[in-house]
């Protein structure tokens, strides 16, 4: 299998190809019989056609995405299509969101770990010709990560100190949307929103749980739709219970799962894509069940995060069945 390092010099606040770069070709010195590359990244979107080009040749591939989402969402859109292809994740950006999945374990920027960890099958949400290996959404959230890019390159400006300041700003602009939210062909919600997420997995922004029993290899996306039902002051006394993925049982929330999930705006919203955003009236997110296979490094911490849900969905289907 060929190993192959895509580095973005960007991330990390530009510390990320001096922070990997020696440790990776320390493990492949001592390890010569193992073939390896690294290709450091030259601008927004050439990660993507470099991934996509060396996995069409068809030979085992792994390919380790370092640096932080930005880079995941490149790696897995040019890779995820190829069976050949594998992907890793190297967290050294300024959010990981995706990364948090895995737990707090050592062994993600392990070099070693990586290159011998086992893979499990995680799903992907389709967004009409592009992919999500984390969090699609519209309304609110999807125009804070979309004003999250300037405050990002302030100096001393965190992932989740960026997500903060833009919801700030974003707090003093239009606060709803009109939706209207159908999942796996039922409608769920229709009026003022203040947006609609659909989660493969939990963390965005720099640390907000905005969907905290999302597993990525359940064969189902999460769908979390908040309502708007208050103003701005009431908004900025729940934003630190949101982030601790304490929402879900608020009675102007809405939590179903599903695997189509398609909002319809009646003006143009943020819609956001795993970071990626733009101004639509209408998305459908669609799930791709097992459809990329993810280096897990640590399956024991993996499990400590994901374990307890999949147990209670376990659950929760056998008393169905009972009934």
């Amino acid at each position: 299998m060929q190993h192959i390092f895509i580095v973005n010099p960007a991330a990390g606040k530009g510390r990320a190809k001096a922070r990997i770069v020696p440790q990776i070709e320390a493990y492949f010195a001592a390890h010569p019989a193992l073939s390896y590359e690294i290709h450091v990244t030259e601008a927004p979107g050439e990660g993507q056609a470099f991934v996509e080009a060396r996995a069409a040749a068809g030979e085992p591939v792994r390919f380790y995405a370092c640096g932080g989402d930005g880079t995941l969402y490149e790696v897995i859109n040019g890779a995820y299509r190829y069976d050949n292809a594998e992907v890793a994740v190297i967290p050294l950006g300024s959010g990981n969101d995706f990364a948090r999945i895995f737990g707090k374990s050592d062994k993600l920027c392990d070099i070693g770990a990586q290159v011998t960890a086992e893979t499990r099958r995680f799903d992907l949400i389709d967004a009409g010709g592009k992919v999500a290996v984390n969090q699609c959404s519209m309304g609110l959230d999807a125009e804070v990560c979309a004003k999250q890019t300037y405050f990002k390159r302030l100096p001393g400006v965190s992932g989740e100190l960026a997500y903060t300041l833009s919801l700030v700003y974003c707090l003093f602009r239009r606060l709803n949307s009109e939706f209207r939210v159908t999942v796996d062909g039922k409608t769920v919600c229709e009026g003022k929103m203040l947006f609609a997420l659909c989660a493969n997995a939990r963390w965005y922004g720099g640390g907000y749980q905005g969907a905290p029993r999302a597993v990525p290899d359940d064969g189902q996306f999460d769908c979390v739709l908040v309502r708007k039902t208050f103003g701005r002051l009431k908004l900025a006394s729940l934003v630190g219970k949101y982030k601790r993925g304490e929402h879900l049982g608020w009675d102007f929330t809405t939590f179903v799962r599903g695997r189509t999930m398609t909002i319809e705006s009646k003006a143009p919203a943020a819609v956001n894509v795993d970071g990626e955003c733009d101004y639509v009236t209408e998305s459908t997110f669609t799930l791709l069940p097992g459809a990329v296979r993810v280096a897990v490094p640590d399956l024991e911490s993996y499990e400590r995060i994901v374990g307890p849900e999949r147990a209670r969905q376990q659950a929760e289907v056998a008393a169905a069945a009972s009934r």
